[in-house]
């Protein structure tokens, strides 16, 4: 937990939720163990689709599809790309694109990001990080290329729970890869030339960039 529970808690509660149909997908997810984006994610995602009223979206990391409804929802102008590479849960975000009504208006990408992102062409005027961690600074090239000038990135889950700061000797031997990855990544965003980036402690962390 980066921000104290009680606070972040607080804040959560001043938020007008989400419509019953994202509740009762949020509901099966929790209860079906997917990782989906936190409510304070959720608030700060919503206020991201009125504030830059984006067109073109782009997702890295569709899981079943929560985030991309999300969106959807809040941005009904937009046409929204994303890609997942795990079998078991793609079968799922289709579904639940169809069951609420979304498929014409989402594409799901099926396949290792790494492998897509070269691959796709045109420009998106907001992009949505939240799949492999210790991808994120493999996919950037591409990203910045996808990226439209006036873009904005978000970056989910930078921010590790608070390891990001120690040293990668004091996290467990099987995190120290994505951990050093991360530190590349923020440092990355903060010092590129065409972006702006601000580092911010919402839910495990994120990062907002514009490029210029």
């Amino acid at each position: 937990m980066i921000v104290e529970e009680r606070m972040t808690t607080f804040i959560n509660s001043l938020d007008e939720g989400l419509p019953e149909w994202l509740l009762e997908l949020e509901k099966e997810a929790v209860a079906d163990y997917v990782p989906i984006v936190r409510k304070d994610m959720q608030a700060f995602l919503k206020y991201m689709m009125y504030r830059c009223k984006p067109e073109r979206i782009l997702e890295v990391g569709t899981a079943i599809g929560f985030s991309a409804l999300l969106m959807s929802e809040y941005a009904p102008q937009a046409h929204i790309t994303t890609i997942e590479n795990y079998d078991k849960r793609i079968p799922i975000a289709k579904e639940n694109f169809k069951r609420f009504g979304r498929y014409e208006r989402i594409e799901l990408v099926e396949g290792d990001a790494l492998k897509i992102l070269p691959k796709l062409k045109g420009r998106y005027d907001f992009i949505f990080m939240d799949a492999a961690k210790g991808q994120y600074i493999n996919y950037l090239p591409d990203i910045l290329r996808l990226m439209d000038e006036g873009a904005t990135l978000v970056s989910d889950n930078v921010l590790q729970d608070g390891d990001i700061i120690e040293s990668k000797y004091a996290v467990v031997r099987r995190d120290r890869t994505i951990h050093t990855r991360m530190r590349d990544y923020l440092y990355e965003l903060k010092h590129h030339e065409n972006l702006m980036t601000v580092i911010l402690p919402v839910g495990d962390g994120i990062t907002v960039s514009i490029k210029k």
